[in-house]
């Protein structure tokens, strides 16, 4: 696999082209007898890897094939799980039609790029699969008319730890890629998951979303609009992310809420909240104090501050709103990356009890 130039991470592939992969090895036994191990595949790019088959089987009609994902350096909660594809004989000019197996869920809410009703096999996934089907009906004399229903082992308890059932994608898994290709830390499909919950809330007719950091202030924000799971975005470090496409995609009301820490960072445009990427200027901090009349004591205590939640202690200590201050300049920057869109922006700032401290 290749690496991350800057950064020196391991490349890994994703679920969409372990899925093709495990359907091309499969289709090619179906006509052939014979499984191509490692099987190879052509991704965007110029990258074709090969992967080795896992599991194969092959009976009268039906062939499968199963592959180990293998994520590379990137975090992902599907590293290591078995991606596989059982392929049959379709009825003559049906094309690939796609089955959910075990492990892979089912799209039970409007708002995403798939119909209700079908397997959240993801549309750059189906392509990648359709293609690779035609290349081995050309290559061994089939008709390219195939049922392909590609599961993944344990897929419905790791679905667990991802957005889809909030999404609405139930039973399981989705299969995921644009490129086949994970690139680490890249956090692609966090983001990709930002958008369809902001499409899915779209499609549920909201009117009202919140852009929360964490569980915490998910609660808070839940609790304190009413609002239902479908309007809860997962926001996390990625505030640029959520702002960017409700420009596009607006929703009337949005809500921000987060720690005092990362919203500190929002107040002074900072998009992406994560602490490797972005920190907490504390002498921006000591300009809001003193700016709002804050004494120099505390403008000193606050530019020397260890934390955010040291600030903002201190300021409530001499009776200073630091937290209203720093929820206006989150506020700020939120309408100037949503420049002309038409959504109303509220922010909410809490401490790490989850008590709010400050709203703009």
């Amino acid at each position: 696999m290749s690496r991350d130039g800057s950064a020196g991470l391991r490349h890994g592939w994703t679920t969409g082209a372990c899925a093709t992969a495990a359907t091309t090895a499969a289709y090619t036994a179906l006509l052939t007898g014979e499984f191509p191990d490692p099987v190879s595949i052509d991704l965007p790019g110029g990258r074709h890897p090969a992967f080795a088959l896992a599991k194969e089987h092959l009976a009268d009609g039906e062939a499968g094939a199963s592959i180990v994902k293998d994520a590379g350096d990137d975090p992902d909660v599907t590293h290591g799980a078995l991606v596989s594809a059982r392929v049959t004989h379709g009825a003559p000019g049906s094309g690939v039609v796609f089955r959910a197996g075990e492990g892979v869920g089912t799209v039970t809410k409007p708002g995403l790029p798939l119909a209700v009703g079908e397997p959240a096999i993801n549309p750059m996934p189906r392509q990648f699969i359709r293609e690779h089907v035609a290349a081995v009906a050309r290559a061994h004399g089939g008709t390219g008319d195939v049922v392909v229903e590609v599961s993944v082992e344990n897929g419905a308890e790791l679905a667990r730890r991802t957005w889809n059932p909030r999404l609405g994608i139930l039973g399981g898994l989705s299969i995921l890629g644009t490129t086949g290709v994970v690139v680490p830390y890249s956090c692609s499909s966090w983001i990709d998951s930002i958008r369809r919950g902001i499409d899915v809330a779209r499609a549920a007719g909201r009117d009202h979303v919140a852009g929360c950091t964490g569980s915490t202030s998910e609660r808070v924000a839940q609790e304190l609009h009413g609002l239902p799971e479908d309007a809860l975005l997962d926001m996390g470090d990625f505030a640029g992310a959520v702002l960017k496409y409700l420009r596009r995609h607006p929703v009337p009301r949005l809500t921000v809420a987060g720690g005092i820490g990362k919203l500190a960072k929002l107040a002074e445009g900072h998009l992406d909240l994560h602490s490797a990427r972005s920190q907490v200027s504390f002498a921006a901090l000591a300009t809001l104090v003193g700016q709002a009349g804050g004494s120099p004591q505390l403008v000193d205590g606050v530019r020397t501050a260890n934390t955010a939640l040291d600030a903002l202690h201190q300021c409530q200590a001499a009776g200073l709103p630091l937290g209203d201050l720093v929820a206006a300049g989150a506020r700020r920057t939120a309408e100037g990356v949503l420049r002309e869109a038409p959504v109303e922006v509220d922010v909410v700032v809490i401490d790490r009890a989850g008590t709010i401290v400050g709203r703009a």
